[in-house]
């Protein structure tokens, strides 16, 4: 049984791993030898295909409207959904259950279906195409999987230590921010992950809502890539420029895989 599920597991293992060194590899070749050789290491690697791709391809420029982005909807997303959450969690009060459940009920509401009153409210409001109309649409968008995500880690923290910090004097915000947030650290750093995940990925509303090509983030950027590039036969700038995208997301869960693991344990005991 042991043989079985290693066996198993290490041709899923194989499944995500060899596309990736395929890609990487194909980074580092001239055009010829990624059709000609397609499985074979590059003679000669060619890591000017990297620079192409970060200058003439733009990536460079797309790369850091995704950090802008992401990084601002990713503090207001964690910022917002641990106040949410822990409110909801530690405090009684009329309407409760049904605050959390419409939030959650958010989560099975396909993005797709909102996506033509989602433009024209954000148009009406001056935001369409600008960094901060995207950071609220992002943040709308994370807000309800985060609120679910952190709710069981609030609602199972001990209440006695709360009461220990009230007694010492400590006010509603001192208790959540000094005590109850640290001690909700492998939920926050879990659901973090999944959030950067997510919102890095993200196509369809940047496609909708972003529409300036300066201001492009990195799926859109790949997307204007992958047909400028095939049409004109780069494909090792293609490949450049897609490892370089895969990059951020791959180096954040090889840093951060046990406080997932941590995250998604602590969160299935509680």
């Amino acid at each position: 049984m042991r043989t079985i599920r290693h066996t198993v597991l290490t041709l899923w293992a194989l499944v995500f791993t060899v596309p990736l060194l395929w890609a990487f590899m194909s980074s580092v070749k001239t055009d010829g030898e990624i059709f000609d050789s397609p499985w074979q290491p590059p003679s000669t690697p060619h890591f000017e295909n990297w620079s192409r791709a970060w200058e003439q391809a733009s990536i460079g420029r797309y790369l850091g409207n995704t950090v802008i982005v992401v990084g601002g909807s990713l503090a207001l997303t964690m910022l917002l959904g641990a106040l949410v959450a822990y409110c909801l969690a530690r405090y009684e009060f009329p309407g409760n259950r049904t605050i959390y459940y419409t939030l959650v009920a958010g989560m099975l509401f396909p993005v797709f279906l909102a996506l033509v009153p989602l433009f024209f409210v954000v148009k009406q409001l001056g935001m369409l195409g600008t960094y901060h109309g995207l950071i609220l649409v992002y943040t709308a968008y994370a807000l309800p999987f985060t609120v679910f995500f952190l709710h069981g880690f609030f609602r199972a923290l001990p209440g006695a230590v709360a009461e220990a910090a009230f007694i010492d004097g400590a006010s509603h915000a001192g208790v959540f921010f000094r005590v109850m947030l640290p001690m909700a650290r492998p939920g926050m750093v879990s659901v973090g992950i999944f959030n950067f995940l997510g919102l890095w990925n993200q196509y369809l509303l940047p496609k909708v809502l972003n529409t300036d090509p300066d201001d492009y983030v990195i799926t859109q950027g790949l997307a204007a890539l992958a047909q400028s590039r095939g049409y004109g036969s780069d494909w090792s700038g293609l490949f450049a420029g897609l490892v370089i995208a895969i990059l951020p997301v791959l180096i954040a869960y090889v840093f951060f895989q046990r406080q997932i693991r941590a995250g998604l344990t602590a969160g299935a005991v509680r």
